[in-house]
């Protein structure tokens, strides 16, 4: 079982953050499986803010749910940067947030390789008709559990960027 309590006061000031700016949130998580909608849905009051989250593991749900092109899928691969992007901004376009988050990796322990290894994960932030910020971690083979938390926190760090950005 995951321990989210270390996390739940990142993932408070991000909801409190977002109130007090008007602004709806919504997640495109693949590898994390939903694990940055459960830490703010875990702050009361994040009804206010939390528009939507979308658990898309496979990539036939990164192109149904969120609009991910399947020729981009096949030619970079679900674990890319364009992708993290085509996932954040495909959660903008499906909901009715003004900042999501998209996180896209490889938890582990199999599916890694010499190009994209266990733990390399990618991520996407976007601001409805704002800025867009990406990042790549490379945790490394830690486990399946912390990799999962690692980016769990990673966006939030990056929810919170965003928040700094407006």
């Amino acid at each position: 079982m995951l321990d989210l309590t270390p996390r739940l006061d990142r993932a408070r000031r991000v909801v409190e953050r977002a109130t007090a700016a008007g602004l709806m949130i919504a997640t495109a998580e693949s590898c994390t499986g939903g694990l940055v909608a459960a830490l703010l849905t875990s702050i009361p009051g994040s009804s206010a803010v939390v528009d939507r989250g979308f658990v898309t593991y496979t990539n036939e749900a990164k192109t149904e749910m969120l609009g991910v092109p399947r020729d981009l899928l096949a030619r970079v691969g679900a674990v890319s940067a364009e992708v993290a992007l085509a996932m954040a901004e495909g959660a903008i376009a499906h909901s009715r947030a003004d900042l999501a988050v998209s996180i896209t990796g490889i938890a582990g322990p199999g599916g890694g390789s010499a190009a994209k290894p266990v733990g390399l994960v990618h991520f996407a932030a976007v601001r409805r008709a704002g800025p867009s910020l990406a990042h790549e971690a490379r945790f490394g083979d830690l486990g399946r559990d912390a990799i999962r938390l690692a980016a769990a926190e990673t966006a939030l760090d990056l929810l919170e960027r965003l928040l700094d950005a407006g």
